[in-house]
């Protein structure tokens, strides 16, 4: 039995998935935990991905690994490969006055046709911008920078102060799923644009080399719980990960719902939205993947569940109780600003509270209903540019409760699926590993679950839409 391996190293924890490449059945996993907060040192996700591989019984019979991994993450280096402070996090919204410095300058229009996408505080070329402004001797210092799943990677082969390979910076590789998000390279023309580059940060700098779907950087070096000589994948971004662990083709939308939410999809012609709304991806598999992200999803239902005092399942149980519309809340849930639309700086609002719409179980509905319809919105900013929905695959967490599944099928006017459980960036990771080693792309069996009927109700989305 030949056995690769998967990684997903996401904001919260480090995951790997071993696969048996002739079935796609998952023969082991491992985890750990990452530490909280919106800037992390890498050398922590590092020490996951040996916990997590430990965890999973080892790579002792494993043929290839790959790492998919929390876009966007700002890792900079100096001239000797020693990480210079702490990575800013995709979630890490310091940066939205460097994004709107950065879209002043070259225009919005301009920067979505150079790099598929208009910037924001997420994107790593703001949080270049802030390093550049708010610690300008750090900034000098950058030799190098390097996404989350760049910097395992290159780990991984042996790179690294102390490292068997030593720090050279000319081996850090990414993958344009990953490289896409960067907003200074174009995933229209595969190429980096060293003017973004050198606009947010001040000076040029080593990027790493972007590797095509089913190309390896290389192998392994020996290192403690680290065989070496296993084949390497290109790794990707997190969200190009999941829609290649779930299979998706033409026609396939993803709604997940995780600490963020997204909406995206696989589509063989490129986005470059000019409003924002939707980020012009790269996929992992040598297509597009353009996507929506919200800041606000499963820590709504968190919210909402610690305010009643309930878990997760009374939470949905409450909802199911009451009637579409909520009696009248609706609730705009921008707990911790929001990235889609623009406003990092917002808070959440409800709406409607009368003696007899506020109940325990209209306010778990207004939650529930709040979520899906701000990814809703992504939807409908996706399919305005071009993209066909013929179904929704609903994952996260929060897409196995019930409720909400049922609720999304009266919110989204398409059939929603709902994939069964599954670590699904890590099995994407794992594809790419399979891919790596064997030269053609697996195609693995995907277990659906749920699908509810659809029973479209227009006016959950009209009371929100009016409130928004």
């Amino acid at each position: 039995m030949t056995r690769v391996a998967g990684v997903d190293s996401s904001t919260q924890s480090c995951k790997v998935v071993i696969r048996d490449t002739t079935t796609g059945a998952v023969v082991s996993s491992g985890r750990a935990a990452h530490p909280d907060g919106t800037e992390v040192h890498p050398d922590a996700w590092w020490v996951a991905l040996q916990t997590a591989i430990a965890d999973a019984g080892g790579l002792s019979d494993v043929s290839a690994i790959a790492v998919a991994g929390q876009q966007h993450g700002m890792v900079v280096l100096d001239a000797d490969g020693e990480v210079i402070r702490p990575a800013l996090l995709w979630n890490d919204t310091r940066s939205a006055p460097a994004a709107a410095a950065l879209v002043e300058e070259f225009g919005a229009a301009e920067l979505a046709a150079r790099t598929g996408s208009v910037p924001v505080a997420s994107f790593t070329a703001t949080k270049l911008r802030w390093l550049r402004d708010a610690e300008p001797e750090n900034a000098a210092r950058v030799a190098a920078v390097a996404l989350p799943h760049d910097w395992l990677t290159w780990r991984l082969r042996g790179f690294g102060p102390g490292a068997p390979n030593g720090p050279d910076l000319g081996e850090l590789t990414t993958d344009r799923s990953d490289a896409s998000g960067t907003s200074y390279w174009n995933p229209a023309t595969g190429d980096y644009d060293r003017e973004l580059l050198i606009a947010a940060l001040g000076h040029d700098a080593v990027l790493p080399r972007v590797l095509g779907p089913g190309e390896s950087p290389g192998t392994t070096a020996e290192q403690p719980g680290i065989p070496g000589g296993i084949v390497l994948g290109a790794g990707a971004g997190d969200n190009a990960g999941a829609a290649l662990g779930l299979g998706a083709t033409t026609g396939d939308v993803i709604v997940s719902i995780g600490t963020s939410g997204t909406v995206f999809a696989v589509t063989g012609t490129p986005a470059a939205d000019a409003s924002g709304a939707v980020a012009g991806f790269a996929d992992a598999a040598g297509a597009f993947l353009p996507l929506v992200a919200t800041l606000n999803a499963a820590r709504i239902l968190d919210a909402t569940a610690s305010l009643l005092g309930v878990d997760h399942g009374e939470l949905g149980r409450l909802a199911a109780a009451a009637a579409p519309g909520a009696g009248g809340l609706v609730l705009q849930p921008y707990f911790e600003g929001e990235r889609t639309p623009n406003l990092p700086d917002a808070t959440a609002t409800l709406f409607g509270m009368t003696l007899t719409s506020t109940t325990r179980e209209n306010l778990a509905r207004a939650a529930v209903e709040g979520m899906l319809c701000a990814l809703a919105d992504g939807l409908d900013a996706v399919r305005a540019q071009k993209v066909e929905a013929r179904r929704i695959l609903l994952i996260g967490g929060a897409a196995q409760n019930p409720a909400v599944a049922a609720v999304a099928a009266q919110v989204f006017d398409v059939p929603v699926v709902v994939p069964v459980p599954g670590e699904y960036v890590a099995a994407g990771a794992a594809v790419q590993a399979a891919w790596a080693l064997e030269g053609s792309r697996p195609a693995w069996p995907v277990e659906l679950g749920a699908s509810p009927e659809v029973d479209v109700r227009p006016e959950i989305r009209a009371a929100y839409a009016a409130r928004r």
